[in-house]
């Protein structure tokens, strides 16, 4: 097998891409961070235009390095649940993107909650009412944009998740398409259906002619002519999903936990679509051959962005690296807790009030102490996850990360003595990029199914715990404490 699939991850802070082999091995790539837009507190924009714009130049960048190898296909992965609503006829951007993290639609999503709808949004969708999902977003740039209702009654514009976006321009606006897991992530797709649900458009005054055509993760999405000779785009998944691909999570109890932007705790539940008593998200993890396999998350606002804010905010790190040394230049944090609430808390909490707060400093608190806390945050966060699966009767014994924070030995080390379970990382921590490559590698036939592809996952390093159980329980009780104070004075 020698063909190469392209591969675009366009996420949070940068877009990227990445020409994979069929064996799994990246020959060419290229990354490029784009600009944050932060109009107000707790909200967060992109401009579509830098989202285009740096993940095309990514991909020419990646075929120029490639030296003629012949590409069979593009995967496309993306950031989840951020939209794009866009002019049919130019392809324009009527407002910038509202990212995943932005929380303006909270009262919105609390009036509903209030009103009693979040059972019924819980049982269709198996998500939770709250803004970081897509619906309301959509629905708040049709009505804050002058016009753009009526325009969207007319037909003239269409809304999207960012792979939809993508795929859009890719194809010079022949398709207007998306796949099942980013469908799964906006409030509007009954994911027990496999349909855009009329009661939940109306419910969030989301007009269903704007939404897109859903269709398998490993699916014809279309052919792309801008990158030279046309060139089929066969594999579709929002980011998490293809992490858990790139995984090889395809067996119901397999889970994984990717730490990017944020942070996400993905299980495979296989044929079940489990309900959660712990406020973690029932979701879709792939669908192949018109066979829908599901997932259980739980969902991180704020993981590697920590250490971004620390980096480019604070400017007290160079970068993730120099907070790695850092971190393991000291014992511990000497009681200083960072509890990245920028945008709210996530799972389990869903608290679109509560902001950040560092605590427990005192005179002779250093930026190793605030480096140290700001990685362990990611752990720690990742013990309420999972503490809220065995609540719903799940306690997986092993869990597999990436990322680019995996590939900080000592965080997985404290992450394994925190969550009292091994922790294993491949040799591939970019699994992201790789599950578009394989979703597109079956979408071409390249692969008969999915679970072909799991020898391409390949162990780099496991992590066991060592820490007393005494110490482990103390630090988990200082960290929900200092999380309890920021919820309180939120």
């Amino acid at each position: 097998m020698t063909g190469v699939i392209l591969a675009l991850d366009q996420g949070t802070t940068s877009s990227r891409t990445m020409a994979i082999g069929l064996d799994g091995h990246v020959i060419a790539s290229a990354q490029e961070e784009f600009p944050q837009i932060f109009p107000q507190s707790g909200w967060v924009e992109h401009d579509p235009e830098a989202i285009w714009r740096t993940q095309r130049r990514t991909a020419e960048q990646t075929l120029e390095r490639l030296g003629g190898r012949k590409i069979i296909a593009i995967g496309v992965t993306n950031q989840r649940e951020t939209v794009v609503v866009w002019d049919r006829k130019t392809g324009d951007a009527i407002h910038n993107a509202i990212v995943w993290q932005d929380r303006r639609t909270a009262q919105r999503t609390q009036a509903l909650a209030a009103a009693g709808h979040e059972e019924l949004v819980n049982e269709r969708t198996g998500l939770v009412l709250d803004p970081y999902f897509s619906a309301s977003k959509i629905a708040w740039i049709l009505d804050a944009v002058p016009g753009a209702r009526e325009r969207a009654k007319r037909g003239e514009l269409a809304a999207g998740t960012i792979d939809c976006f993508l795929i859009w321009r890719l194809t010079g606006g022949q398709v207007h398409a998306t796949d099942a897991t980013n469908a799964s992530r906006t409030s509007l797709y009954d994911i027990r259906t496999g349909k855009w649900d009329a009661e939940l458009c109306g419910l969030f005054n989301v007009p269903m002619s704007l939404l897109p055509e859903v269709k398998d993760s490993a699916a014809d999405f279309g052919v792309s002519d801008i990158f030279g000779p046309s060139l089929p785009i066969r594999g579709v998944a929002g980011d998490q999903q293809a992490a858990l691909v790139g995984q090889a999570c395809f067996a119901a109890g397999e889970v994984k936990s990717t730490y990017g932007t944020g942070g996400f705790l993905v299980l495979n539940t296989g044929s079940e679509l489990k309900r959660s008593k712990s406020r973690l998200l029932g979701t879709i993890a792939y669908r192949v051959a018109g066979k829908t396999t599901y997932a259980l998350e739980g969902s991180i606002l704020s993981a590697g962005s920590t250490i971004q804010w620390l980096r480019d905010e604070l400017k007290i790190i160079r970068d993730g690296v120099h907070a790695g040394e850092l971190a393991a230049s000291i014992a511990d944090t000497a009681g200083v807790h960072l509890v990245p609430a920028f945008t709210g808390l996530g799972a389990p909490h869903w608290d679109s009030d509560a902001r950040g707060a560092i605590l427990g400093l005192q005179r002779g608190s250093t930026i190793a102490h605030i480096a140290r806390a700001a990685l362990e945050s990611a752990a720690f966060q990742t013990v309420e996850l999972l503490e809220a699966m065995a609540k719903d009767g799940v306690a997986p014994q092993r869990l597999r990360v990436d990322g680019g924070m995996s590939r900080n030995d000592w965080l997985l080390q404290f992450m394994a003595d925190v969550l009292a379970i091994d922790v294993v990382r491949p040799k591939n921590v970019e699994t992201t990029v790789l599950g578009a490559a394989i979703l597109a590698a079956v979408g071409t036939g390249e692969f008969g199914s999915l679970e072909e592809a799991a020898s391409l996952w390949k162990l780099d390093r496991g992590f066991t715990p060592i820490m007393a159980a005494e110490e482990r329980a103390s630090r988990i009780a200082a960290w929900k404490d200092a999380v309890w104070r920021v919820k309180t004075t939120g």
